[in-house]
Order: C-alpha cells, then sequence, then structure tokens
C-alpha cells in the first residue's frame, strides 16, 4: 500500500506541474496522447504556470526524491536529445538542491564518527552543494588541508525505501499491461536501478569505491580521484581531499583559461573505457555534477556511490562490439551479439547486421553536432524490437553511464567524435587481448587450471565420486596435461 500511495502521488505530482505530458508538447502527441494531455491541463495546479517545461519536470521530481532525481540527471546530460534549455533546467538536480542545515550535518557527524568535529577539523563550513542524496560541506583538517565532507540527508534511507516500493509496483504493471515494456524487462530494470541506490545509503561502500577507482585511475591518467580520509568516513559521512579544478556544472567551468575541450571530451571517453575494459569496475554516475575539470585537460571525479563492474565475458564482448564499429564491420558486430545472445539465433546476422549498418553509416565521419541522435535512438530502440532483443540487467549501469558520458562530451565539445576517442582504448585491448600472444597464455592457463584439477582428482580417495574410474589409468591423464602444457609452450613460442 506504502508503494501504491507513493506512486500515485509521483503521477499526480507530474500532472499539477503539467510535466507528465506537457501542453508545449501537444502538437507532437499522437492523437490518443493530444485528448489524453488535454484532459490532464484540467487537473493542473498554479505550478503548470511556473515557466518551461524542463523547469517544471525539474521541480516535480525534486519533490519526488532521490531516485526521481537520479532520472533527471540522466535526462539532463542529453542536450542533444531533449534541448538545452531542457538540459539546463534539469541540470539543478545535479548540485543545486535545497540543503538541510549545517547543524544537523554536525550532529550526523559527530553520530556517525563518535567525536567532535572540532576534534578533526579546524573549520567545517555551510553547505557549498546539495544533491539527492546527500550535501557537500568545505572543511580543513587538523593538519591544514582541504577537504570536502560529504554527509547523507536525514531519513534518506526511508525516502528511498518508498521510492523503491513505488518502482517495484509500477514495473509489475507495466510488466503485466504492455508486451514492449516486457522486453525491456523493467522488474530487472528496478532492481538494478533500487540495488545500486540502496548501496549509496551506505558512504563507508562509497569511500572503498572510491579509493579501489583512485588506483585504476592512475594507471592510465585520463581522470583521478581524490584521496580518501579514512578517519573522517563512516555510514552518513565521508570525508575527502578537495578536488581540483572547478565542477563542470559550473558555466564558468568550461570557460577556463588554457582549457583544451577536444582533449578534455577525449579524456573522458577514454578513462570510462578503460576503467570499463582494461579493468572491469568504472565510475557509473559520471555526470556534470560528479565531475571537476582544470587546465589543460584535467579531470577528477568524485561521488563513488554507484560503481559499476563487468564480468571478462562482458568486457570482450564490449571491446568487439566497439572494434567492429571502429572497423565498420558490422558483419562482426552481429556476430558478437549473437555470441553474446543480446539477439535469439532465430534470426539472420545478415539481416541484423544490415540493420546496424543503417545506423552506424549515418554516424560515422559526421561532426557530432550534424547527428540527430533522437532519430539515431528511436531507430535503434526501433531494430532491437525487430530482433526481439531484451534489456540485460547486468548492462545497465553500464548502457546507462555510456549515454551520459558520451552526452557530457557532447555538452564540453559540441562536434566530438566519441569513436575517435574511443579507438586508442580499444585498439590497445584488442591488441592485448586477443592477439596471438595473449591466446597462447590463456591456453597456457587453462592447461595449468587443467592439471590442478586433475591433480585434486588423483588425491581424492577411491570411494568418492570425484575418484578416477579403474578404466582410466593415471598416467593418461597425466600425458594429455603434459600434452596441452607442450602445445601451449609452442603456440607461445610461435606468438612471440
Amino acid at each position: 500500500m506504502g508503494g501504491l500511495r507513493r506512486l500515485l502521488e509521483a503521477i499526480w505530482r507530474l500532472v499539477r506541474f503539467d510535466a507528465l505530458l506537457p501542453r508545449e508538447a501537444q502538437n507532437h502527441y499522437p492523437p490518443g496522447l493530444q485528448a489524453l494531455s488535454k484532459i490532464l491541463q484540467v487537473f493542473s495546479g498554479p505550478q503548470a504556470q511556473r515557466g518551461r517545461p524542463g523547469e517544471r519536470l525539474a521541480l516535480a521530481l525534486e519533490t519526488l526524491g532521490p531516485v526521481a532525481i537520479k532520472l533527471g540527471q540522466l535526462l539532463s546530460t542529453r542536450a542533444d536529445i531533449f534541448g538545452k534549455a531542457f538540459a539546463i533546467d534539469l541540470a539543478r538536480l545535479k548540485d543545486r538542491l535545497p540543503p538541510f542545515p549545517t547543524s544537523t550535518a554536525r550532529a550526523e557527524i559527530e553520530h556517525a564518527l563518535g567525536r567532535s568535529v572540532e576534534s578533526l577539523f579546524t573549520s567545517f563550513e555551510d553547505p557549498l552543494a546539495a544533491a539527492s542524496l546527500a550535501q557537500a560541506h568545505s572543511a580543513y583538517l587538523l593538519d591544514g588541508r582541504h577537504v570536502a565532507v560529504k554527509v547523507l540527508r536525514p531519513g534518506i534511507e526511508i525516502r528511498v525505501a518508498e521510492d523503491a516500493a513505488a518502482m517495484r509496483l509500477a514495473a509489475g504493471f507495466l510488466s503485466e499491461v504492455s508486451a514492449t515494456a516486457r522486453r525491456l524487462q523493467p522488474k530487472a530494470l528496478a532492481e538494478t536501478v533500487i540495488r545500486s541506490t540502496e548501496l549509496e545509503l551506505d558512504l563507508r561502500l562509497e569511500a572503498a569505491g572510491c579509493d579501489e577507482l583512485r588506483g585504476v585511475m592512475a594507471r592510465d591518467g585520463y581522470m583521478t580521484a581524490p584521496r580518501i580520509i579514512w578517519e573522517g568516513v563512516g555510514k552518513t559521512v565521508l570525508t575527502l581531499e578537495w578536488a581540483r579544478g572547478l565542477p563542470l556544472s559550473r558555466p564558468e567551468a568550461l570557460l577556463q583559461p588554457g582549457l583544451d575541450r577536444q582533449a578534455l571530451a577525449d579524456n573522458l571517453i577514454r578513462a570510462f573505457l578503460s576503467q570499463a575494459l582494461d579493468h572491469g569496475v568504472f565510475h557509473a554516475d559520471l555526470h556534470e555534477g560528479n565531475l571537476f575539470i582544470a587546465a589543460p585537460a584535467q579531470i577528477e571525479a568524485v561521488d563513488f556511490g554507484i560503481i559499476g563492474r563487468l564480468g571478462a565475458p562482458e568486457r570482450r564482448y564490449l571491446a568487439e562490439i566497439l572494434w567492429g564499429f571502429l572497423e565498420r564491420d558490422y558483419e562482426r558486430v552481429a556476430r558478437v551479439h549473437f555470441d553474446a545472445g543480446y539477439v535469439p539465433r532465430t534470426h539472420s546476422v545478415s539481416a541484423f547486421a544490415q540493420a546496424l549498418r543503417a545506423v552506424g553509416e549515418q554516424v560515422f565521419g559526421r561532426p557530432a553536432s550534424e547527428v540527430p541522435m533522437s532519430r539515431v535512438l528511436i531507430q535503434l530502440f526501433e531494430i532491437t524490437a525487430i530482433f526481439d532483443m531484451k534489456l540485460r540487467p547486468e548492462l545497465v549501469l553500464l548502457q546507462k553511464t555510456m549515454v551520459a558520458v558520451e552526452g557530457v562530451a557532447r555538452g564540453i565539445c559540441p562536434d566530438h567524435d566519441m569513436w575517435q576517442a574511443a579507438d586508442p582504448v580499444v585498439r590497445r585491448w584488442m591488441l592485448r587481448e586477443l592477439s596471438p600472444a595473449a591466446q597462447a597464455r590463456r591456453f597456457l592457463q587453462d592447461g595449468a587450471e587443467a592439471l590442478q584439477n586433475l591433480a585434486r582428482l588423483l588425491q581424492a580417495p577411491p570411494s568418492t565420486p570425484a575418484s578416477i574410474p579403474p578404466s582410466q589409468p593415471h598416467w593418461i591423464w597425466l600425458c594429455a596435461g603434459a600434452v596441452i602444457m607442450a602445445a601451449g609452450v609452442l603456440l607461445g613460442a610461435w606468438a612471440f
């Protein structure tokens, strides 16, 4: 019942703000939605007169809680799809929400850390930015270091639980009434979003994620992360060194002297791809409010509450799909989709490759500002329907981050070429992981693992099911292992 109440409240708020089917877009709706939009206008309130559709949607989402605000943050990264004014109106959801009192933040810090604020900081200032789940304060440690202190909003766990109940209810309803929605796996999608939001409610986990990704980022240098101050970390409090540069959400950030926008956008794309492909772990909330930039092309990320992870198979599929697009080898891209199980084998590989070509060829070789991304996304959605492609819950964070990162890169450099930026990272991965030398190393590793398994079998007591049957002498298995190892050595020597 709590979820139903929350869902109905969300719908009612959107109607009152005229943010569900805004009147400004009525001429673009099909006849049925035009009629529904006119009916909803009757129930709109005084909030419906507050400026543009984006402004009204931002205000409505702000009142609906953290999960709705996360959606608004994602939409705000795609000015190329929804329009620049719409994106600007939603940008306030990134770090300009109403803060809670500094006295409340101080009390929360003392409760979480078990020590007074004065025992850790020489100064602790009023909030400088407030987002959906927490707000940030500027402070100085006793040793003089400038730090940022993140404090969770009081009672935010209750709001998140209410949002989760409403989302689960809405997902179940969509699954029952819409075949199109079922293909998008709304229940699995809702659980993925809910789980990632729940993990953000423990700032100790965020501190660990930041520390891990800081080490990952240092290997490539495309992006950096602040150092964690562990004595200032608790479940509801996170202290880290002050980020360098200006937040990208501020208009003046891109006006800094000496800034190289092209290199900055390239570094953003490459940072994300190197994290995902090379290390299987990536920052999954890369909107402008979480990125600090400095000349000439330095990027420092904050807010590591949402961390995405990819297994080895998913990393290989991603790399091969990107490589296929870079080489404009649509047949290869299609085969990878079938091998990964993204497209049912009842369809034709060649027909799917043809559909991918129809998308890819209108993108390559053209400035980003000339590519109508809204039309491309509609075409992609139509293709997924034709070929019975379903949403993959394990890839939701990856796909959502890719959409956001590409949108942010376009905002930095309107004519940015994402594919050119991706090429060095993807090429490096392909040469390292799919070269003959790499295949030889994997062959050797598989052989060594097989020998270890055989050794465990030989050591098992005769009465156990794992023992080797008398009809298969031990020396046969040992010879087989030796042959595997020898073949691996020969293959490795040839590769090198």
